[in-house]
């Protein structure tokens, strides 16, 4: 599994795979959204999110990918924002007694805790200089008796709506324990677009996610191991693996019931596992579900991710 400066190094690698304008013309909203090179209409994304949401979505995914250096900047700028805020709609809070910490400050993380960063705020004051934000403190709501580690399936020809599905995903999953997840990419390898315990904000964990275009088989034993890994990091009580794949399984196995196999082997090392498939293809899932007892339901598109991750981790 890639972490740290490794994955880093994938993601880096994976935004020089760019789609050139003309392949993205080919989506007949794509003139509207950008009617010149170098340019996003945020008020026609507004219009075109109210509606064709998934796929207004969608595109503003594949947008992140652009050739066009300026398009693309401005489209994971505007991808991160509506992803987050779509991410906080409905019941996203984990059920169970929460409680106010002190913890490192993170933009999006809480509010300052003027007490614990007092010192700091006084020492910039009198030498005159910018607040270190390293130095600050913030208030936030935590429920530490719960961790999430999602798999997002970034295999074949991931993009668009599964690619925007996917970054939704980890942002619901971000905004629900924000002290204790983990996001893992997997396709021929596995990279930790965040690890579990490693500090980063929701909109970097985005941006991570949607660099990762698809390609190559899917190793499902692979993200499993590793997201048991994961885990096992954690002191939370409860500990939660999220798979968001069709769960066809290509990397081990020369046989459907030996894939099957393998897989279900896998996800019984981890402590609790809940499954996300795309609507209209959730056979292989299905049968996994069926093999280990775990929970599972479909997801129909972006807009409906928030709302999928709830009803495996709320029922």
């Amino acid at each position: 599994m890639k972490e740290g400066d490794e994955a880093d190094e994938a993601v880096s690698e994976a935004r020089k795979k760019t789609t050139s304008r003309r392949e993205l013309d080919r989506n007949e909203r794509f003139e509207e959204l950008s009617p010149e090179v170098g340019e996003l209409n945020e008020e026609a994304v507004e219009h075109a999110l109210a509606e064709n949401p998934d796929d207004t979505m969608a595109l503003l995914a594949d947008l992140t990918g652009a050739t066009d250096p300026v398009l693309r900047d401005l489209a994971r700028r505007l991808a991160g924002r509506l992803f987050l805020d779509l991410s906080k709609r409905g019941p996203t809070r984990p059920r169970g007694v929460g409680k106010l910490q002190t913890r490192p400050y993170r933009p999006d993380g809480g509010d300052i805790d003027i007490d614990a960063s007092i010192d700091a705020l006084f020492a910039a004051r009198g030498e005159g200089r910018a607040i270190d934000p390293e130095e600050l403190r913030i208030r936030s709501w935590t429920t530490p008796d719960t961790a999430i580690c999602l798999m997002v399936d970034r295999s074949g020809s991931m993009g668009g709506a599964p690619l925007a599905t996917s970054a939704v995903a980890a942002a619901a999953v971000a905004w629900r324990a924000p002290g204790d997840y983990s996001v893992l990419s997997f396709g021929k390898d596995v990279v930790a677009a965040k690890s579990q315990d490693v500090m980063k904000s929701n909109e970097a964990v985005v941006d991570a996610v949607l660099a990762l275009r698809g390609f190559g088989t899917t190793d499902v034993v692979g993200a499993l191991d590793a997201a048991t890994e994961q885990l096992s990091r954690s002191r939370a009580a409860r500990k939660i693996a999220v798979l968001l794949s069709d769960c066809r399984a290509t990397a081990h196995g020369s046989g459907v019931a030996e894939s099957l196999a393998q897989v279900a082997a896998a996800a019984r090392q981890v402590d609790e596992l809940v499954i996300i498939a795309p609507a209209g293809d959730a056979e292989a899932a299905e049968q996994l579900a069926a093999a280990t007892g775990c929970k599972i339901t479909t997801v129909s598109g972006p807009s409906d991710a928030a709302a999928a991750l709830a009803r495996v981790l709320d029922s």
